[in-house]
C-alpha cells in the first residue's frame, strides 16, 4: 500500500457482500485510500480473510458477520454503526445473488423470494436504517450495485434482471427525495468481471478475457468520495475506469 492520506481519509463505509468478489475488492481498496470500513457478509471466514489483508496493509477494518435477510439485524447493524461511530459517509449495497437461470414462468415461488430479499428488500432495509446515519455525515454517499440485466433484454435472468431493476428505481426516487441534503446516490453496473458469480453465469467463459474484481473496485472510489457532486445516475464502472475516476494512489491494495 502507498502510504499517506488517501482520496477516503477518515471516511466511515459500510460494504456488504465484503466477503469475496467486488466487495472484497472494494473494501480493501476502500481501507488503503485511508476509509474505516465496516464489513458484513455471511461468511465469517471469508470476512477474516479480508480483514487479515486490510491489516496487513496498515488499514483498519470493523467485522460484522450477517445475514442481510435477516432484516432486524440491519436495523441492529445500524445502531450499532452509531454507537460507534455517531455518522456513516459511504454505503456499498454491493451483497446479491444470482437465481436461477431459467425462463420466468418456471421459477419456483421460494426461488423468486430468495432473490427479491437480498437483492431488493435488504438494500431497501439499508436504505432505511442507515439513510439517518447517512444524513449524519457532512458528505454522506450511497454506491447500489446494478447489472446490464436490468435493461430488461437478457432472457433467462428473471428475477436477477428484476431486482436489479428495482433497485435502480428504488435508488433514483430515493436521490430524488434527497435533492435538498448533502447525500449523494449512485447506481453502479460494474460490467462483467471475474467473479464466481459471473463465472456461474457464463460456466465457458474464459475469465482471464474478464477485469479483475480489484480493477473494477476503482471506479468505486470517486462515487464515495466527499467531492462527488453527482446524484441519481446510473454509471458503468468502465465509464468511470476511462475517464480516469479510477486512478489514485493506492491502486495495489485491491489486488
Amino acid at each position: 500500500m502507498t502510504q499517506g492520506p488517501g482520496r477516503l481519509q477518515g471516511r466511515i463505509a459500510l460494504i456488504t457482500g465484503a466477503s469475496r468478489g467486488i466487495g472484497a475488492a472494494v473494501a480493501k481498496l476502500y481501507a488503503a485510500e485511508g476509509a474505516q470500513v465496516i464489513l458484513t457478509a455471511r461468511t465469517q471466514g471469508g470476512l477474516e480473510e479480508v480483514d487479515d489483508a486490510i491489516r496487513e496493509g496498515g488499514g483498519k477494518a470493523t467485522l460484522f458477520p450477517a445475514d442481510l435477510t435477516d432484516f432486524n439485524g440491519i436495523d441492529q447493524m445500524a445502531l450499532a454503526i452509531y454507537q460507534r461511530f455517531g455518522r456513516l459517509d459511504i454505503l456499498v449495497a454491493n451483497a446479491g445473488i444470482l437465481g436461477p437461470m431459467t425462463p420466468m414462468h418456471q421459477i419456483e415461488p421460494a426461488q423468486w423470494d430468495a432473490v427479491m430479499a437480498i437483492n431488493l428488500t435488504a438494500n431497501w432495509r439499508l436504505l432505511r436504517a442507515c439513510d439517518p446515519l447517512l444524513r449524519c455525515s457532512p458528505s454522506g454517499r450511497a454506491i447500489f450495485v446494478t447489472s446490464g440485466a436490468a435493461d430488461g433484454r437478457h432472457p433467462y435472468w428473471g428475477a436477477y434482471a428484476v431486482s436489479k431493476g428495482a433497485v435502480e428505481i428504488m435508488a433514483k426516487t430515493w436521490a430524488s427525495e434527497l435533492e435538498t441534503t448533502a447525500i449523494r446516490v449512485t447506481v453502479l453496473n460494474p460490467g462483467g468481471t471475474r467473479t464466481n458469480m459471473r463465472a456461474e453465469a457464463f460456466p465457458g467463459e474464459d475469465p482471464d478475457t474478464l477485469p479483475t474484481a480489484a480493477t473494477i473496485a476503482r471506479a468505486f472510489v470517486a462515487p464515495a468520495s466527499a467531492d462527488w457532486a453527482r446524484s441519481g445516475e446510473v454509471l458503468n464502472a468502465r465509464d468511470l475506469l476511462a475517464a480516469g475516476a479510477g486512478q489514485g494512489q493506492s491502486d495495489q491494495a485491491a489486488t
